[in-house]
């Protein structure tokens, strides 16, 4: 199985210049010479690329250093040093790049094969055929190269998904995602299953689908860091939806709702204002009678609020999945329009 890493600090150094070369000529039937020394090849600098496959920083965890190449010295007969080689930095797409000691964000790689330096290579220094003129006609100068940017870069992976599902621990979440879609995240009856978000892909029909992000469990104070909170509040700042899903054995409901939508508010990044639904859950463990006033409690508390709609369901049985399928491919095609 593989890890799921989202930061990772790691220091990259652009390639040194090549040195200047001093350097006469030395031809048959050139009687003075001259200065011919070549130029040396710039260095080689550092990029990050978008990579669609990738979707975890693991690999950052075991090497934390990136170079670029050097480039070559100049050499005689005017001849340029070649120059150093690039390198890339393959990341997921979403990784947001910043400079570790300033916190300045540096990129945002979000489109496949998206290709951005960060970090520039050394000019290669001059020979001394650049300083010949009328009054110096053999200099002996040449300057070395330059040498290529350094920094120490932090890199924040944030999930790409379309709709985030939301919900205190143990609200059924990894048991949903692996209803309605292929993933197979873990799932037990204890809070807390979901110690990492977890994508699936949903079939919307009409040849359409979405991908939908189960982030682990929410509890109140997740904003300041308690829980789970801020390792992966971040992962659904990217979706343009949310579907609140809530338990309805819950006493109080309501309340559930409320720490949830009250712990999005505390982060920020636009969460409360994104078009959103409630769902709630294990249906199939209580009866009617209490589906239905739990349903009339989270309805005035979603009019109060925005909320598009409410559905009660059950992962475990089927009960109302077909209805929460309409109402993914309502929630998308409202996000889908808006940004046309």
């Amino acid at each position: 199985m593989i890890s799921f890493v989202d930061s990772a600090v790691i220091e990259i150094i652009a390639g040194k210049g090549g040195d200047g070369c001093v350097a006469f000529r030395r031809e048959k039937f050139v009687p003075r010479g001259g200065p011919a020394g070549g130029n040396g090849g710039d260095g080689g600098s550092v990029y990050v690329v978008a990579e669609p496959g990738s979707t975890t920083l693991l690999d950052f965890r075991y090497r934390r250093h990136y170079k670029a190449g050097n480039g070559r010295p100049g050499e005689g007969a005017r001849r340029t040093g070649a120059s150093g080689d690039d390198r890339e930095i393959p990341v997921p797409c979403g990784t947001a790049v910043y400079d570790a000691e300033t916190g300045d964000l540096i990129c945002d790689m979000i489109d496949p094969g998206q290709r951005i330096r960060i970090a520039r290579g050394g000019r290669g220094g001059l020979g001394n055929w650049e300083f010949r003129s009328a009054r110096r006609q053999a200099p002996t100068e040449a300057k070395p190269g330059r040498p290529g940017e350094r920094r120490t870069i932090r890199l924040e992976l944030k999930l790409l998904a379309d709709i985030g599902l939301v919900g205190l621990p143990n609200a059924g979440k990894s048991t949903l995602l692996s209803r309605i879609t292929a993933a197979r995240p873990k799932v037990a009856d204890y809070p807390f299953t979901t110690l990492v978000p977890n994508l699936g892909i949903v079939d919307l029909g009409e040849f359409q689908s979405c991908t939908i992000a189960d982030i682990p469990g929410l509890i109140e104070g997740a904003s300041e860091g308690k829980g789970l909170g801020l390792d992966f509040l971040r992962h659904i700042e990217r979706t343009r939806a949310l579907l609140y899903l809530v338990d309805v054995s819950d006493p109080d409901p309501a309340a559930a709702l409320d720490v949830l939508y009250g712990e999005l508010d505390a982060y920020g990044a636009r969460l409360t204002r994104l078009p959103c639904a409630v769902a709630l859950s294990k249906s199939d463990l209580v009866d009617d009678e209490t589906v239905g006033g739990a349903a009339e409690k989270v309805r005035s508390w979603a009019e109060a609020h925005g909320v598009v709609r409410v559905i009660s369901i059950s992962a475990v049985t089927g009960a109302g999945i077909d209805v929460l399928h309409h109402l993914l491919r309502d929630l998308y095609r409202t996000t889908t329009s808006d940004t046309e």
